[in-house]
């Protein structure tokens, strides 16, 4: 849905010149070194093999706040490749990200007296504390630590500073708090989001990062958005071998983050600082380790891979029947109609319009579409419209589940008009929101649920109350001006705090357009501390809602999103502009939310507002075909802009989610690595080449699993698109004949017209597909085939690859329940023969579903050879079989080596049971005629 703040077209240049101007340091300009920091009096061994220590602050200052006197320091290396570093309040408990949203262990318990003696001291010599791959190290005046990689001495992290750094000691104060590292020129940075970033997924030395959610358009640049993730990836090339790792603070208060090429400043208005560091060294290895710490990834339904169709304005059930009609009548695949508010009864939650969606029509709506598989999602805010008739609202407060503000709910206003915001963080508010959403689910048998709004968005900001005498809203304009009687709240520190984040990209109040700061939850926690959780919370709930319902796999769709909620929800980039800017930037922060744990995003395609140009929404379904989470979503005010809408879209779409439909199995197998490892489904090139440098900032292509390249057309007027090629062999998925090979990587002008869209496969993969179809449903049952590549013309190669099958409506998914099936399959060459074999766990599941390999084509064979000898299973396959074997030329594009002459090798007429072992073998020697020996 629209988002109501005002665009900010130039928010980084205004970043910097309010900062200036407010006596706040940009990142471009030598910063404020505040106080002389902290000293450490004290360190101890624990009983866990952690260590314990205390800070006293060396000289006060009042500046931003008195400081905060001593701090306790705990460190433990919690796995083999996990350290923490915890500093807070040594005399009294802070806010921290509650332990019962993101269990993790506790820290050491506050002492009640902080000495200079110590049980067992550690001396000044034993300075450092050592785990299996990281080194924590101090330096006890100023009180600074660092964090260096155990196998090669590098340091990862370092929050000392002298006088020629451009940032000061430690600073620990009630509501700010500051704390720097340095870095090296080299090292690469990903991640601090979410934002829209310019200049592509590396971030930039001197653009502002701040993490704060806010409903602001994702089409503002450099500014807070929806979530908020202050997890940043360090990727740094030592002596040609690379090394990742990367550093969580998990704390929910807003923050700015100022990167300058070699230092990173943390500026953060409460909480504590709560360091998690991730050795890696691999990128795969840092995301297996940061998401086996704040959650794996939500196992999704089968369907959610297919394609998605929304539109805010569906103004009743008729032209959601037209909609479906038309894609079904354009041969354009469709898993998934969707209804924003449009369905609602005056835009309340859980409601039905009995006009425009009257009940029965739309059950029979329902069933018509579930009978041919296909799904059905709605919208539903946070805000509770205050209305005495309305039965949602009075349970709320018969419950007592919402915000409090001097002791009477919080007023606000969204869609509706007058809502409450409902507080996730009650019990309480869990079991009404989780009974709501079963008394809807009575009521309209929904597949999913799409929570939006949840920054949480306010179209006011302040103290309101409902105006006597006028109508609010009018009905009339567009629907999101305030029409409450409001007044700021500036009389409490909590919503005018001493320092000004860069809120909404222009130092907005930290209240403004959303609850108010000085608000409070459950157990007098305020909205201060836990603002930037709120979309967090209502996912938990959501979550647990649906999956009582009825024992099935959730779907979430979140707009707000906090470390963790990869674990309960998927997420799209929110409200984008059909702008080529636009196109480019969703593929940075798509990659961005796969390194922040949530693998299933994707942005909406053709942009929500205003309407695209034909071409570009062209180019846009092309790369959209390929986003993890691919739906086409518009604004109320736009035009319509469904891919059957032009004749040449429709065309782009037919090939584009035609091949994304054959990659189903693919896409769903990853879905399923990125459950048990966090292994992102859509990914940045160096995940695959991080020892090719050239990969470090490349943000116009990306990787589907490890192995599957996309390379759209990003411009306008091209038909053609220039794409980098990594070393190896590349084979084109739409015509599996045309090779790109090279020894140390290649720039290839591809041809691009209209409706195509380049799509490579790797060497040494085996890429399981199937035939595709209109509904995710009917193309999960037709035949495989695998697709085999060896590097062009090896005489020794070998490949590998996976495949996952379950009951995709299980809530868990997982080997060993009877409803799944894991297939790893293997394909060598050497010495003449071939061989592609399957390996099968659980192999029961598939079996029953009849499933069956009907074609195995094996690319990259040298040319000068031919095939003999074929056996399935040993035994021979004869000329009178129905199995057929072929060999077709492939067409090399090289970088000047030597020339190379390949084949590809086709077996068809198969029927290999998937859930059983197979095994295929043929000789591969000279041809006839051919005196060399082999």
């Amino acid at each position: 849905m629209v988002s109501p703040t005002p665009l900010l077209t130039l928010s980084s240049l205004l970043f910097v010149l309010l900062l200036c101007t407010a006596g706040v340091n940009s990142s471009s300009t030598p910063p404020t070194k505040i106080g002389n920091g902290y000293r450490l009096i004290s360190i101890e061994g624990t009983p866990d093999g952690g260590l314990v220590g205390h800070l006293v602050v060396n000289q006060k200052n009042n500046i931003y706040g008195p400081d905060i006197p001593t701090l306790q320091l705990s460190v433990k290396h919690e796995t083999h490749d996990r350290l923490r570093v915890h500093i807070t309040d040594a005399e009294k408990q802070r806010w921290e990200v509650p332990y019962n949203l993101l269990p993790r262990e506790q820290p050491p318990a506050l002492k009640q007296t902080i000495g200079r003696s110590r049980k067992s001291p550690i001396t000044v010599s034993e300075t450092e504390y050592s785990g299996s791959e990281l080194i924590f190290s101090y330096t006890a005046d100023p009180f600074g630590f660092a964090v260096k990689r155990k196998s090669n001495g590098q340091t990862l992290f370092n929050s000392s500073s002298d006088e020629s750094d451009p940032f000061g000691s430690l600073v620990f104060k009630d509501q700010y708090l500051e704390i720097s590292t340095k870095l090296p020129n080299d090292a690469s940075l990903y991640g601090l989001g979410e934002n829209t970033q310019p200049h592509g997924i590396k971030l930039y030395p001197n653009d502002p990062y701040t993490l704060y959610t806010t409903d602001i358009s994702a089409i503002n640049v450099n500014t807070d958005l929806y979530g908020s993730h202050p997890v940043y990836m360090d990727l740094r090339n030592v002596d040609g071998k690379p090394y990742a790792h990367s550093v969580l603070l998990l704390n929910s208060n807003g923050m700015d983050v100022f990167y300058r090429g070699t230092s990173l400043t943390y500026k953060v208005i409460g909480g504590v600082f709560d360091f998690y560091f991730f050795a890696g060294p691999t990128p795969l290895g840092v995301i297996d380790q940061y998401t086996s710490f704040v959650g794996r990834p939500a196992p999704m339904p089968y369907w959610s891979l297919g394609f998605h169709q929304c539109r805010w304005g569906y103004h009743n059930l008729s032209v959601v029947e037209d909609v479906v009609a038309n894609y079904q009548k354009a041969q354009i695949p469709l898993d998934v109609i969707w209804n924003d508010d449009d369905h609602m009864d005056g835009h309340k939650d859980f409601t039905l319009n009995p006009i425009n969606y009257p009940h029965p029509k739309l059950l029979a709506f329902l069933d018509k579409i579930h009978s041919i598989g296909m799904k059905y999602i709605v919208l539903i805010d946070p805000g509770i419209a205050v209305n005495s008739s309305y039965g949602v609202y009075q349970r709320g407060i018969s419950n007592d589940v919402f915000i409090k503000y001097e002791d009477e709910p919080y007023l606000a206003q969204v869609w509706p008009g007058a809502v409450y915001f409902p507080d996730f963080l009650n019990p309480k508010t869990v079991s009404w929101w989780g009974d709501e959403i079963r008394r809807f689910h009575e009521l309209v048998p929904v597949d999913g649920l799409w929570i939006d709004m949840n920054e949480a968005s306010n179209f006011c900001s302040g103290k309101c109350t409902i105006p006597k005498g006028k109508q609010c809203p009018t009905g009339t304009g567009p629907g999101w001006d305030c029409c409450l009687d409001c007044k700021n709240i500036t009389k409490t520190r909590w919503d005018a705090p001493p320092y000004k984040i860069n809120a909404s990209g222009l130092q907005k109040p930290v209240g403004f357009k959303t609850i108010a700061t000085s608000a409070v939850h459950y157990n007098g926690i305020l909205e201060y501390d836990a603002h930037s959780l709120y979309g967090f919370s209502q996912s938990i709930a959501t979550h647990k809602a649906l999956q009582g319902l009825e024992g099935k796999r959730p779907f979430i769709l979140s707009r707000s999103t906090y470390v963790g909620s990869g674990q309960y929800a998927a997420h799209w980039t929110g409200d984008n502009q059909g702008t080529w800017e636009n196109l480019r930037y969703s593929i940075s922060t798509m990659l961005n939310f796969g390194i922040f744990g949530v693998p299933m995003v994707g942005s909406d395609i053709c942009g929500f507002y205003p309407q695209p140009t034909e071409e570009l929404c062209n180019r846009w379904i092309e790369v959209g075909a390929f986003y993890p989470f691919s739906r086409d979503h518009a604004n109320y005010y736009s035009p319509r802009q469904e891919l059957y809408q032009w004749e040449s879209v429709a065309e782009s779409a037919r090939n584009a989610l035609g091949m994304r439909y054959k990659l189903l199995p693919y896409l769903y197998t990853l879905n399923y690595e990125a459950h048990i490892s966090g292994a992102p489904i859509a990914r940045p090139l160096f995940f695959s080449f991080p020892t090719y440098t050239e990969v470090y900032g490349l943000s116009t292509q990306f990787l589907l699993g490890s192995s599957l390249m996309v390379s759209p057309v990003l411009e306008q007027g091209k038909s053609e698109v220039t794409a980098l090629f990594p070393p190896g062999s590349w084979y084109s998925l739409f015509d599996i004949t045309q090779t790109i090979t090279s020894k140390g990587g290649l720039n290839v002008t591809l041809d691009a017209p209209l409706h195509v869209v380049n799509v490579h496969l790797y060497q040494n993969t085996i890429l399981p597909m199937q035939q595709g179809g209109m509904i995710s449903k009917e193309a999960r049952k037709t035949p495989f085939n695998l697709i085999v590549t060896f590097p062009a013309g090896v005489s020794d190669g070998e490949a590998k690859g996976n495949l996952f099958i379950d009951d995709d409506e299980l809530p868990e998914m997982k080997l060993g329940n009877g409803y799944s099936t894991y297939i790893d399959f293997y394909a060598t060459v050497t010495k003449g023969t071939v061989k592609v074999w399957s390996e099968v766990q659980e192999g029961k599941f598939a079996f029953d579903q009849g499933l069956h390999i009907e074609k195995i084509s094996v690319l990259g064979l040298d040319g000068s050879g031919q095939a003999s000898a074929l056996e399935v299973d040993g035994k021979p396959v004869t000329g009178d079989s129905n199995i057929k074997l072929s060999t077709t030329k492939q067409n090399v594009l090289e970088d000047g080596g030597d020339k190379v002459n390949i084949v590809m090798v086709e077996i068809k007429a198969l029927s290999l049971d998937v859930g059983k072992n197979f095994a295929i073998t043929w000789k591969w020697g000279p041809k006839v005629g051919d005196k060399r020996i082999m």
